[in-house]
């Protein structure tokens, strides 16, 4: 059984020497708790920002989407509510959408999404997006050829008009080897709160592995552009993945950052943009 502190050992440590004693005395492991000491005062560091940068956002008039897409278990959620559990709710959207129904299947392909794109001042947080017809859908079988096809060919042109038109869209791919979403999926199958991520579509993705890199490759090679690119976010070890994904969204905006003693800069092992002689690990 893992040792750990206690609240009240959290309540009476009022110093990085305290705490290292009590870890000695109840053999703690030392490490892990630094790092994830040292993590949370990162985070909120970097929340902090991006709350100064949604109130620039929203002083003039910005329209951001950004996109979080990858593998079942690459931690796009809990990469999401770390961006926005501070955020003001008012100007900021979480999009999750379920299978389409009846009548949006008859619909144009992104008429659904486009209602959900931001407003003036706004922020969008997509929790997958228009791109699971470019790779959920034709590995699942949920789409046909012809409708794979004329995605691959719209999506460039809907994104660039929604250049034109000035809206931000940040794309991250979320990557996770094999073994790691393999070690996260039994993880919510013994948790009883998390049950209810892992559907029988999650199973039949690990037996499909191969097939989702297929089409994930084809993804970027014809999505990946000079105004949409995509953003390669290393998201085995998942807290470092949530800081270098939020340090890269602050970097694009020329907002007031203050003085600060902690670089907004994304760590290059970590975040790196999509190009084709990059050794990618899914």
């Amino acid at each position: 059984m893992k040792k750990s502190y206690s609240k009240n050992d959290l309540i009476n440590a009022n110093s990085r020497s305290k705490l290292i004693a009590i870890a000695k005395e109840k053999n703690i492991a030392l490490d892990k708790t630094l790092n994830t000491l040292s993590y949370e005062k990162e985070l909120v560091y970097l929340q902090l920002q991006l709350l100064k940068l949604q109130q620039w956002i929203s002083d003039n008039n910005k329209r951001v989407a950004i996109i979080f897409e990858g593998r079942d278990a690459s931690g796009k959620g809990g990469t999401i509510r770390r961006f926005t559990e501070h955020l003001n709710p008012r100007s900021m959207n979480i999009v999750a959408l379920d299978k389409p129904t009846e009548v949006e299947r008859g619909q144009w392909y992104f008429r659904r999404y486009i209602k959900r794109l931001p407003n003036p001042g706004e922020m969008v947080f997509f929790d997958r997006s228009w791109y699971n017809r470019a790779v959920v859908e034709p590995v699942m079988g949920f789409c046909n050829n012809e409708q794979y096809n004329i995605f691959m060919r719209q999506a460039p042109e809907f994104e660039h008009m929604l250049f034109e038109d000035n809206i931000v869209i940040i794309k991250f791919w979320f990557s996770v080897d094999k073994k790691q979403q393999s070690k996260r999926f039994k993880s919510r199958m013994n948790n009883p709160l998390k049950q209810w991520k892992l559907s029988p579509v999650d199973i039949e993705a690990q037996g499909k592995w191969d097939e989702f890199s297929h089409y994930k490759e084809e993804m970027f090679s014809k999505t990946h552009t000079s105004f949409s690119p995509w953003i390669i976010v290393n998201s085995n070890n998942k807290k470092k993945a949530r800081l270098e994904s939020i340090r890269y969204v602050l970097s694009q905006f020329d907002f007031n950052k203050g003085n600060h003693d902690s670089s907004i800069y994304p760590d290059p092992n970590i975040v790196r943009r999509y190009h084709r002689s990059i050794k990618q690990q899914d």
